[in-house]
């Protein structure tokens, strides 16, 4: 029996298993919001704004590790997912975007709300479609959730129009699909797996770079078992953060630009870096010519076109991390077995680290009359638990999260990395909630990055989602008002935002829970009713104006040339050094 474009759509994501469509509708795609209407088995998701709707699957896929889906209409509605279909791909996340186009016939004449989406979204796709014969669609959505998934995971758009929606075919699903010239290699060269084990073996100072490569690839307990059986300790990427458990002996913490003191350190005084799941990004590398000058680097990942891109490589691996690590733990086991020994080789090297850590601790200066957004995440993370989701915007807020909360387990922090989106936390915690409706989603936001995306509120609301928003509000763009404090004379060229909206008012204007917090002793009872409060609820902290993230590596700076902030010989007595 022959059925509609619409209806092959709608029978195609069952098939995937899909249980949420986020999304927004309009005329073109109206056929397929028909077929949704009354469908139990999958559950669409009304955002107020199409970035929020792309921001939302984004949030779903990084919590379950399943591909998020996105339906939106043409011209306007499919421009207005460019920016989280970018955000998705410099982070690798696996998204399948669906959008609506004009008739095939009036493509390329300037319709009504035409755009050229797949040529606009072809640099930040990993691939994607114009449908245009309506019995190639099954086939084309398979393989865009093939090609989603598979390999290094990334954002995959299927543009429809609006005759394939309409027209009538057999719905043959395929079961699998080959795809000519995609063949992701998951297996890693056993010569060079031996290789590595050997250099680690012989290392004296090795350290473990690890990202969110690690996460995507479910590896996290192979990267501890390995960590945990050479004593190497581990530092971790923004976007490794939950890779490796935060409060581990072994853990050394963020590394990069706003990383601590003791990884990058380590990593500059290295030997050996063990580069897992990462791509040598600039806020990680500060500058290259002086990154691990060392150190022999063996680099781990699935995609070959990240190994040696920015950094030389001595021992490449291409491959799934899950995979070459596990082969790479039975490898150094063997070794172990013949006799091989390392022992001795960590205890000086960790005793280095730990001058590194006292030295140069995370802290920051207490204040009795004052919030410090610090305190706020320490006071979260300790109150939250492990199993809490926390996603962020981006800035200030950002980096006080991936410095001060202590994140156990993967899947459990999601922010963008890649891209910086601000905007980026509000609908990636109503993702994460739409997923897991049972465990604590907080997003941590500034007062800038808030309401850039602040219109899903209303989404949160009417989907009964008890997020809980922490507003660290300081009245300015904080990372920019930094930056300019430290490198353009205090110009703080419009980077003030006095005149902010009553967040707690605004809440409750949305039929959500609004609290504030002006003082320190106010923080905890604040948190914890927003936590005991089966409603969305916003938090603002009233903090400290111009607090600065630090440590910092200045723009073009080394790793190991960082900035302090707090003059420790003045500040003694009322320093606060992070727990764990």
């Amino acid at each position: 029996m022959k059925i509609t474009g619409a209806e092959i759509f709608v029978n195609a994501l069952k098939k995937e298993g899909v249980d949420t469509i986020f999304g927004y509708p309009g005329g073109v795609v109206l056929k397929v919001f028909d077929v949704l209407y009354g469908e139990k088995d999958l559950k669409v998701v009304l955002s107020r704004h199409e970035q929020g709707a792309t921001h939302m699957a984004d949030g779903y896929a990084r919590a379950t590790g399943k591909p998020g889906v996105v339906l939106v209409t043409s011209g306007p509605g499919a421009t207005n997912t460019v920016t989280g279909i970018a955000t998705a791909h410099m982070d690798s996340i696996p998204l399948v975007v669906f959008t609506g186009q004009v008739p095939t016939k009036m493509i390329g004449n300037d319709a009504f709300q035409e755009a050229d989406i797949v040529g606009i979204t072809r640099p930040c796709t990993k691939y994607n479609f114009l449908v245009k014969d309506i019995r190639d669609l099954a086939r084309t959505i398979k393989e865009a959730f093939v090609i989603a998934t598979t390999g290094r995971p990334g954002p995959v758009l299927v543009d429809l129009p609006k005759d394939v929606l309409a027209d009538k075919a057999e719905f043959d699903y395929p079961s699998e699909v080959k795809i000519r010239s995609y063949n992701p290699k998951y297996v890693g060269n056993k010569w060079q797996i031996r290789q590595a084990a050997q250099a680690i073996i012989k290392a004296k100072r090795p350290v473990i770079y690890a990202g969110g490569g690690v996460i995507l690839s479910n590896a996290a307990a192979e990267l501890k078992d390995l960590a945990e059986m050479v004593q190497i300790p581990v530092a971790l990427t923004l976007m490794g953060l939950g890779a490796f458990p935060g409060r581990h002996p072994l853990f050394l913490g963020m590394l990069g630009m706003h990383g601590t003191y003791q990884a990058n350190m380590a990593l500059y005084k290295s030997d050996l870096v063990v580069a897992i799941g990462v791509r040598f990004d600039d806020r990680v590398t500060g500058k290259v010519d002086e990154f691990c000058p060392e150190a022999k680097i063996i680099h781990v990942d699935i995609d070959p076109t990240s190994i040696r891109k920015n950094i030389h490589v001595d021992i490449p691996i291409v491959g799934d991390v899950k995979f070459v690590l596990t082969d790479l733990i039975r490898e150094i086991r063997e070794m172990q077995a013949a006799g091989e020994t390392w022992e001795a080789i960590p205890r000086t090297w960790h005793r280095q680290i730990d001058e590194w850590r006292t030295e140069h601790p995370l802290s920051y200066e207490w204040d009795e009359d004052v919030i410090k957004p610090q305190y706020v995440i320490e006071k979260i993370s300790e109150m939250a638990g492990e199993n809490a989701i926390v996603t962020t915007d981006v800035g200030q807020c950002q980096m006080w999260t991936a410095q001060f909360y202590k994140f156990e387990r993967p899947r459990t922090f999601l922010t963008s990395g890649g891209l910086g989106t601000m905007g980026y936390g509000l609908p990636a915690a109503i993702g994460a909630q739409m997923a897991f409706p049972d465990r604590l989603v907080v997003d941590v936001a500034g007062d800038g990055s808030f309401e850039m995306n602040v219109q899903e509120m209303a989404t949160a609301v009417i989907q009964k989602l008890p997020i809980k928003i922490a507003i660290l509000n300081n009245g300015y763009l904080g990372m920019v008002r930094q930056w300019q404090e430290l490198f353009f004379n205090r110009h703080y060229s419009s980077s003030d935002l006095t005149g902010q909206p009553d967040f707690v008012r605004l809440a409750e204007a949305y039929g959500a829970v609004g609290l504030r917090a002006a003082r320190p002793e106010e923080v905890e009872p604040t948190i914890r009713k927003a936590f005991e409060t089966p409603r969305p609820v916003i938090m603002e902290f009233v903090v400290n104006r111009e607090e600065n993230v630090f440590p910092m590596v200045p723009a073009g700076g080394a790793n190991h040339q960082m900035m302090f902030g707090a003059d420790r010989k003045k500040s003694e007595g009322r320093l606060r050094v992070a727990r764990g």
